[in-house]
């Protein structure tokens, strides 16, 4: 089978074609010959920073997201065959081989019916993002019906999911977005308040729409000074939830007198750490956006396809910064 290998720590020239057997499923396994993979910034982060797993070889298959049709099982699978389509977040962190290929293997119980109506490359974008936008939202946060929300980077691919999601559950959202088409696309998927956060200042813009209080939640996609500056957004009891590292600079003692809850989601640990409980808790959450992608509720917008070959462009076209929606690679 075709594939990208990650040949090396280093620029996006490390990313070669390569020819490798098709993978066997072992027991419990399904084959999947893969129709799409999504590509992510967590991908472009363990070809530059080196991979996550300490005892993983190069080289090494990226691509945590996938999606295809089922073409073997292995032994004890029951409840899915051949021809069956379906979606997936397995592999890609260093450990198990990634999506970046014409076929890869997984486990059964972790794989996710697509359903009539949803297309391959719909279906291969939406997994991390997805995850990471349901966990920040509700297992971290615990989100509430009539709370505002504050979404850093509105149209990007965590946050434009989050859009959707925060409002079907009923709260109110905000967003800050960088340019007049990103804020369109936010307004499109039911953002109540857009910030144009170079031409006004996120704190002083979500204070003044709730009346002084801030916002209860706030999800934060960007990291760094934003991430910093955030707290200052919250009101009183209010919880941050960001998707990078925390900054070294966060206010803890304002965080400590308004007894704000500031917490971190990374959607890769269950899969990282091999825990299967947790990976179920977020196959379920894969079968609920699954079934609002069907129905028309979640909508994930695909900024562009690259072949299998140009896996490297679609690497530099995420690390350039300022885009919308998610980037597919197609294998066949």
């Amino acid at each position: 089978m075709r594939c990208v290998q990650m040949t090396a720590i280093g620029g996006s020239e490390v990313l070669r074609i390569a020819d490798l057997p098709r993978p066997e499923p072992g027991p419990g396994q399904v084959r999947v010959r893969l129709a799409a993979a999504g590509v992510n910034p967590v991908d472009t982060k363990i070809r530059a920073k080196g991979l996550l797993d300490p005892e993983a070889g190069l080289p090494a298959i990226l691509g945590c997201d996938g999606a295809g049709t089922v073409d073997a099982l292995g032994e004890g699978v029951a409840g899915i065959g051949p021809g069956q389509r379906v979606l997936f977040m397995n592999g890609g962190i260093g450990r198990a081989p990634g999506n970046y290929a014409e076929y890869t293997s997984v486990d059964a119980r972790f794989v996710v019916p697509i359903p009539e109506g949803v297309d391959d490359v719909a279906a291969a974008a939406m997994p991390l993002v997805a995850l990471t936008a349901w966990e920040g939202l509700f297992d971290r946060a615990r989100l509430e019906p009539g709370e505002w929300v504050l979404i850093h980077g509105g149209a990007g691919g965590v946050g434009h999911v989050a859009i959707q999601l925060a409002r079907q559950a009923g709260a109110r959202v905000m967003t800050t977005v960088g340019d007049d088409d990103k804020a369109r696309i936010a307004e499109a998927l039911g953002a109540e308040a857009v910030i144009r956060y170079r031409e006004e200042d996120f704190v002083a813009s979500a204070r003044r729409r709730t009346d002084g209080e801030g916002v209860a939640v706030v999800l934060d996609t960007v990291g760094g000074e934003t991430c910093t500056r955030s707290l200052q957004a919250l009101a009183t009891y209010g919880r941050l939830v960001s998707i990078l590292t925390l900054p070294g600079d966060l206010d803890w003692n304002h965080a400590r007198l308004h007894n704000l809850g500031v917490t971190q989601e990374w959607m890769l640990t269950p899969m990282f750490l091999g825990r299967d409980d947790y990976r179920l808790h977020q196959t379920a959450i894969l079968r609920q956006c699954a079934a609002r992608m069907a129905d028309g509720r979640l909508k994930v917008h695909v900024a562009g396809t690259y072949p299998l070959e140009q896996a490297a462009a679609a690497h530099r076209r995420l690390e350039a910064g300022g885009m919308s929606g998610k980037l597919v690679l197609i294998p066949g």
